[in-house]
């Protein structure tokens, strides 16, 4: 039985940390949130943040958290409009003949499509959540606070003890909090244009490539550079992803850029979701943070149960 005295540190602001939040106050934990960046300045606020698993391993965990959090973003676009969720219809599409994808029972409606532009040979569509992730992360903190929750900004030099249960999601900072070195960033860059009517979103893995279309803007992406640190905007990567794009989505032709971003993934060789101690580490999600917040949240509520648990009976 979870008390009020069942303190819980949760580090780390962005979409798996609040989402971890927002469970365990749920659960009927007292949680406080600390990081270093506050929501909106974190790695998931440029995100392009629609429901994909990408770089995230190993697949069977990562499939079930993923189904999770889908089921989560469709009741979600359903009943809370201000979540800044919608699902959105869209297509994958590959320069040769590809499998079922190891993820398809998760997600509404998958099927083989030939409807696909000049250069490609197959593809599915798939009905997805895309998130608004300025709404969403907004959404988010209020959640927390709303059920009792805190977030504060404290820029850590190692996790805390002593005070209760801690959950680490740290992301990138699991490097120094973790001392975990097998988390290596993975560069993205995106550009943000105007919206020019574009309803359906695109997905080509090889670039990888990608059109996400907001209610007032669309995200077009991506550049991955695995080991680097930079934040510094390329305009020769911003225009290669655009000419990519727009190979893949005419419509983009001439579209206003509105905002270029570049955004560090968190990737290691495999999502980290485990108690250690008084710690459970939940970081590494890759390019699907997103995609696994809902379902690696509930995993983390059931290992702080077994924690409140063990004291109820010893």
């Amino acid at each position: 039985m979870v008390t009020s005295a069942d303190r819980v540190i949760v580090v780390g602001a962005g979409v798996v940390g609040l989402t971890c939040a927002v469970r365990l106050l749920e659960a009927g934990h007292r949680v406080d949130v600390i990081a270093r960046d506050l929501p909106l300045e974190t790695a998931s606020a440029v995100a392009a943040a629609f429901w994909y698993p990408h770089r995230g391993l190993p697949q069977e965990r990562v499939a079930a958290w993923a189904a999770t959090s889908y089921a989560v973003f469709d009741a979600l676009a359903d009943t809370d409009p201000e979540s800044g969720v919608r699902m959105v219809p869209g297509t994958e599409v590959f320069v040769a003949a590809e499998p079922d994808p190891w993820w398809g029972n998760a997600v509404s409606g998958l099927a083989r499509t030939r409807d696909l532009p000049h250069g490609w040979v197959d593809g599915w569509t798939f009905t997805t959540a895309v998130v608004d992730t300025h709404v969403y992360l907004a959404w988010l903190a209020d959640r927390v606070e709303r059920l009792g929750g805190t977030i504060t900004r404290l820029n850590l030099s190692a996790l805390p003890t002593g005070h209760g249960l801690v959950v680490n999601c740290s992301g990138l900072g699991a490097r120094l909090l973790g001392a975990d070195r097998t988390v290596v960033p993975v560069r993205g860059e995106m550009v943000v244009v105007e919206q020019t009517g574009i309803d359906r979103w695109w997905l080509d893995r090889s670039g990888p490539t990608y059109v996400v279309p907001r209610e007032r803007d669309v995200v077009v992406g991506a550049s991955e550079v695995e080991g680097e640190w930079s934040r510094t905007a390329s305009p020769a990567a911003a225009q290669a992803i655009l000419e990519r794009a727009t190979r893949l989505v005419p419509q983009l032709r001439g579209a206003r850029v509105l905002r270029h971003r570049v955004g560090l993934r968190p990737v290691r060789p495999a999502v980290r979701v485990e108690r250690v101690g008084d710690v459970i580490h939940c970081y590494g999600h890759g390019g699907a943070g997103v995609t696994l917040s809902w379902g690696a949240a509930d995993e983390v509520v059931a290992l702080a149960e077994v924690s409140a648990a063990a004291r109820a009976g010893g």
